[in-house]
């Protein structure tokens, strides 16, 4: 076991209170750079864009026209670094595992640490993450096969179309998970629970009618196989605004690679509406 799985196996031996902290200052310090399905489970995780003001209030308007993949957990204020509503110690600069840095529409780097890149105009925006519904899920006893494996979501580009505010526009990003068809039944039921992090599936079944054509090809994250007895499940993801960016083409911004996700103190539980 390397030393970053030792790490993170140390973390569900911490506290409630203190294990979302303690994931943080793991990724903090470098010991973490892969994706945080499972960590910290019972804490609500989200993706991350950061953009220049300019860009800011399109973008604003392009998550609230879409709900379903860009919910709205938190907006900084220009130039600010912390988001003290989801983490009194969170420093968006360091405490992701990897970052994104994108330039006319086109990655250009993978950094753990963006603090040489900050400027006074950049505004973060948190989005729900499906993530943090997938403790409720395992809670309900429905098996999650990507975390049985260790490996990240698998994430695929949909032909179903966000509706465009602005510069931003493109299609939905599609998290799948393999079901049995009772289990997809009350996946249905449990994940409807969690508006702020996707809610409920968005697509049960034949992955063509949603324009992907091969499963085990995702565009982002990781495959797993999809048994005779099971029916792939997509719920809307937060990679969306990754696609929206490629048509977008902006100067500059930046966002959380793929399954790399910002661990907030926020618990899962306190999203729930009902």
């Amino acid at each position: 076991m390397t030393r970053a799985s030792q790490s993170i196996a140390s973390v569900f031996d911490a506290d409630k209170v203190g294990k979302a902290q303690h994931v943080r200052k793991l990724i903090r310090q470098g010991d973490w750079h892969s994706h945080t399905s499972g960590l910290a489970s019972d804490h609500v995780q989200g993706n991350v864009v950061i953009l220049p003001e300019s860009l800011a209030t399109d973008f604003l308007r392009y998550c609230q026209r879409n709900p379903k993949p860009c919910p709205l957990l938190a907006v900084s204020e220009p130039g600010q670094a912390k988001l003290p509503t989801l983490g009194g110690d969170i420093d968006i600069c360091s405490d992701l595992p990897r970052y994104r840095v994108w330039r006319h529409g086109e990655v250009v780097d993978e950094p753990t640490d963006i603090s040489a890149l900050w400027r006074a105009d950049l505004v973060t925006f948190v989005l729900g993450c499906s993530f943090s519904f997938e403790q409720a899920l395992l809670e309900a006893g429905l098996p999650l096969r990507h975390i049985e494996q260790g490996k990240n979501v698998a994430m695929y580009r949909s032909n179903i179309q966000t509706q465009p505010a602005g510069i931003f526009s493109g299609p939905m990003v599609v998290s799948m998970r393999p079901m049995k068809a009772a289990a997809a039944i009350r996946a249905v039921q449990v994940t409807s629970r969690f508006p702020n992090v996707h809610g409920a599936p968005v697509h049960m079944g034949d992955p063509a009618q949603i324009g992907i054509t091969r499963l085990d090809t995702p565009d982002y994250g990781d495959a797993v196989e999809v048994m005779d007895d099971e029916i792939p499940v997509f719920w809307a993801c937060g990679v969306t605004p990754q696609a929206a960016l490629v048509q977008a083409r902006p100067a500059f911004c930046i966002t959380h690679a793929p399954g790399a996700m910002l661990i907030t103190d926020l618990l899962n539980q306190q999203l729930a509406s009902f």
